[in-house]
This record gives structure tokens, C-alpha cells and sequence, in this order.
């Protein structure tokens, strides 16, 4: 089959990597769209010594499953992390923070930028047939902008700040003003400032933050840059939420969060099925987040297009090659 390969931090597209064969218990799913996340592009940079196929965001139909044969035709999206169930973590009720755990395109599974990817069934959520492909592909991002309201009560009266307006930022934007909190995000591009204006979501400038005033900062940069604004906008008892990873280590003024009784709270993954009914219902439509679809044969351009600045969400379709073909097949 063919798929993008990431090794010793360099890709490659690849025409004919070894066919995944699914095991009882497992899925095979035929990839339909894959989106690109910032964390793809990290792993080339040395995030985490990965080797295989990259990609965890995707939308498929599953094609044989051995032993859960009512998967099969099954329009699916899967949650990323797949836990061992028997270590102290998943014991206590968190697979997410499972102790062996392997996680989709990232730790020692392969991911979704191929035509065919294997899962656990237990991993799978179906898609509602009135979510189409394009909404669909953003489900697991969508799950973790949800993760911030599992971990935070936020209430309407609140003023909320989303540092940060790119593929995630602008999820988690979307995701907030659905609580009625006074929410404002900080966008640098804009087209990023277009795309909230178009949602009803007032945007500032880095220079026009209120030192102190914030009850709650959802950091989405993954930048220096973007937690020392997020420590100057937060008021005192004030809570900031990290939501991307960091490269490297940050130095922090941990006096002055101990002094002010600032709350840090970590955020990740998050809830599918609230992910899925939003989507299904309307709350959120993320199309507008779509700035390109590439085949698969152009992973290598799709990935640079991700990341270049104030870039949104590029999608990897390997059924365009099939698509291309059959639309040659009736000329």
C-alpha cells in the first residue's frame, strides 16, 4: 500500500509499505481523509524517536474486522491512545495515562497518512451520517478543545483568553463560546482574525492584553512566547490551561504562580462522543478551518504546507488517487 514513512526525523512517500493484517479484536479501516496536526510536524523535529507512518486525526470505513464483523462498512473515527488495561493507570479508570500505552501514529503503532490503518475496536466511534467526511476528520482535535471544559467549570459571567489561533486555537475558540464566556483569542494572521470574526469571536492583538485581569488562559502556542503572555494576562487565582506540547524546556517564575495561586492544569486528549455530537448537531463546524486537501502521492507538500506560519488545517486524501483514476476511466 502506499504511505507517508517518517524516519530518523525524515519523510518519505512510500508506494509499497507492507499491507497491516488485523488481528481479532482490531479494525482494518481504508483511510478517507487525514488531517495534519502540529504534533506530526514535531516528530520531524525529534518530539519522540518515532519510526513508521504518522498521523493519528482521520475519518475511515472499516474493511474486515475478525470477530466484530458488525464493524464492518463502519464510517469511523478512533481515539489515539491504545491502552494496555491492566497497569495502575488504566486500572484507576485513566487509559489515556496508561503506563504501556501506544499511541496512534506517534508511539509505536502506525498511523493514518497511508491507505489502510489497523485499530482496536473498542478505539472506534462511528460517524452520524449527516457529519460528512471534511467535519468528521477533526473529531479527535475537536475531543481535546472538549477536555478543557471536563477539566475546567466555565461559567458565562467568565473572561477567557485562547492564546494562540491556528489549527487548534481556533477549535478551542469555538468550543468556549459555546459556555457564553466572555472569550477573546489572540491571532497573529489574517486569515486566522478572519475566520473568528466570521464566528462572532472578538480577536486581539499580543500588545492589547490586560495584565492580570483573565480568570482563565487556555495556552495553544506550544511557544515560550505564548505561556509568559498567558502568565501576564491570568489574574491572580486565576487558572491557565496548556494545551500544546513544548519543544525544549521553559524557564518559569514559579515564585510568582505560587504568590498569586496560579492554577496550571495540563490538557490533552479528550471526549469523543461530545467531539462527534457536536458535530452532528451543529455546534461546531470546523470546514472553515480547511485550507487544503492533497492525494497521498503529495504528503510531503501537505506536511510543509502545515508548517508554514498562520497556515490552518491540511488534509491528506489517499482516495484521490482512486478518484483521479476512476474520473480517467471515463474520459
Amino acid at each position: 500500500m502506499r504511505a507517508i514513512w517518517l524516519e530518523n526525523q525524515q519523510v518519505s512517500f512510500e508506494a509499497e509499505v507492507e499491507m497491516p493484517v488485523p488481528q481479532p479484536g482490531q479494525a482494518l479501516i481504508r483511510v478517507r481523509l487525514a488531517g495534519v496536526c502540529s504534533t506530526d510536524l514535531e516528530l520531524m523535529h525529534g518530539y519522540y524517536p518515532f519510526t513508521g507512518i504518522p498521523g493519528h486525526e482521520f475519518v475511515g470505513e472499516v474493511v474486515d474486522a475478525p470477530g466484530s464483523e458488525e464493524w464492518v462498512n463502519a464510517r469511523v473515527v478512533g481515539e489515539i491512545n491504545l491502552a494496555c488495561g491492566i497497569c495502575s493507570s488504566c486500572l484507576r479508570g485513566n487509559p489515556t495515562h496508561c503506563t504501556q500505552r501506544k499511541a496512534i501514529g506517534i508511539r509505536d503503532w502506525n498511523g493514518a497518512f497511508a491507505e489502510y490503518m489497523i485499530l482496536p475496536v473498542k478505539n472506534l466511534h462511528v460517524v452520524p451520517e449527516n457529519v460528512p467526511d471534511e467535519a468528521a476528520v477533526f473529531t479527535e482535535p475537536l475531543a481535546a478543545a472538549f477536555e478543557i471544559l471536563q477539566q475546567i467549570p466555565i461559567a458565562a459571567q467568565q473572561s477567557c483568553l485562547v492564546i494562540g489561533a491556528g489549527r487548534l486555537g481556533q477549535l478551542i475558540a469555538q468550543v468556549l463560546r459555546l459556555t457564553g464566556c466572555k472569550l477573546q483569542v489572540v491571532a497573529r494572521h489574517p486569515q486566522q482574525r478572519a475566520l473568528l470574526t466570521q464566528s462572532g469571536i472578538a480577536c486581539i492583538s499580543e500588545d492589547e492584553v490586560e495584565p492580570g485581569c483573565l480568570d482563565i488562559v487556555v495556552e495553544a502556542t506550544g511557544t515560550p512566547q505564548g505561556f509568559y503572555l498567558a502568565r501576564k494576562a491570568v489574574r491572580p487565582r486565576g487558572i491557565i490551561a496548556l494545551k500544546s506540547t513544548y519543544r525544549g524546556d521553559l524557564t518559569v517564575n514559579f515564585s510568582s504562580i505560587v504568590v498569586d495561586e496560579i492554577t496550571l492544569i495540563g490538557s490533552r486528549c479528550g471526549p469523543f462522543p461530545l467531539a462527534i455530537y457536536s458535530l452532528a448537531n451543529g455546534e461546531v463546524d470546523p470546514r472553515g478551518l480547511i485550507q487544503a486537501s492533497l492525494p497521498l502521492e503529495q504528503g510531503l507538500q501537505a506536511l510543509d504546507l502545515a508548517a508554514r506560519p498562520g497556515g490552518l488545517k491540511i488534509l491528506i486524501n489517499p482516495l484521490a488517487h482512486e478518484m483521479e483514476s476512476s474520473s480517467a476511466g471515463l474520459l
